[in-house]
């Protein structure tokens, strides 16, 4: 782990990422990563999640780390609380899904389509299909056709195996969609597309603004770039180890890997030990 923890201001609420931050490369939740989350609510300070996953997908983490603030699926485009019921969606607009899975489909890769509800993919048996439905715990709808559900399009993904085409379709659709849509990589061979509202920067001042905690007071951890923004608006942020050199660079903390307990490594280095916190719990 690298930095100095010099904080200013109090930490009061922790924002995670999830698949390569919180949990291990096989989505497992580790008992260290749990009492972490025990150690923040014992020091009176919050904590919730944020993910490119749906809100089911996140189901199986809200009883073993007692989740009892809101969270932000779908990169924030859908805010949900413990019981997942929704508080806030943002759908993207039917216009900028068509020109985003054509250009994800030109590009060569493979799209998915989240509704609020459904999860819709062309092949059942195509790349991380199967990978996926074990992450989130329910099944996809196969469909030839996403006409009908595109009024209510909460993220589509671009997926292929071929890394550098996910980079270059990233651009890509930046490029065709301008400041209509967010467009990131949650993973080397995702690409996540969600309304321009729905990027874990908004995630931040959201949670802010529901939280009533101002962004200084907030820290985030994350792996990937689509965590870059969440790093641009909280008060601390923290990189995991295995992030790309870019991601660490934007990071104020770097951690150690997902698999080295770099989450739990970082509550207990960098939350925990700030002097603010814990004159603020005592």
């Amino acid at each position: 782990m690298s930095g100095e923890n010099s904080a200013t201001q109090p930490i009061r609420l922790v924002i995670a990422d999830v698949d390569g931050t919180l949990v291990t490369k096989e989505k497992l939740l580790t008992p260290r990563a749990i009492a972490a989350v025990n150690q923040l609510r014992q020091a009176d300070i919050a904590f919730t999640i944020t993910s490119g996953r749906p809100p089911l997908g996140m189901k199986t983490l809200i009883q073993p780390l007692r989740l009892s603030e809101p969270l932000a699926a779908f990169n924030g485009g859908v805010f949900v609380r413990p019981d997942l019921s929704v508080l806030q969606q943002s759908f993207v607009p039917r216009e900028v899904s068509e020109k985003v899975i054509n250009t994800i489909i030109s590009r060569g890769l493979d799209a998915w389509v989240y509704t609020d509800t459904e999860w819709l993919v062309r092949d059942p048996g195509a790349p991380h299909v199967a990978r996926e439905q074990w992450t989130v715990k329910f099944p996809p709808k196969v469909t030839s056709d996403f006409g009908p559900y595109l009024d209510r399009v909460a993220k589509i993904v671009g997926v292929s195996d071929d890394l550098d085409a996910v980079a270059q379709c990233e651009a890509y659709v930046q490029m065709a969609c301008g400041m209509a849509a967010s467009a990131a990589r949650s993973q080397p061979y995702y690409l996540d597309v969600t309304h321009t509202d729905a990027n874990k920067g908004h995630v931040v001042t959201t949670l802010s603004n529901m939280l009533h905690i101002p962004a200084e007071q907030i820290a985030t951890i994350g792996d990937m770039p689509n965590d870059v923004l969440m790093f641009e608006k909280s008060g601390v942020s923290i990189a995991m180890g295995q992030s790309s050199s870019q991601v660490q660079a934007a990071a104020r903390f770097v951690t150690t890997s997902s698999e080295e307990e770099g989450f739990a490594n970082a509550m207990e280095k960098f939350v925990l030990q700030q002097p603010a916190a814990a004159s603020q719990a005592s």
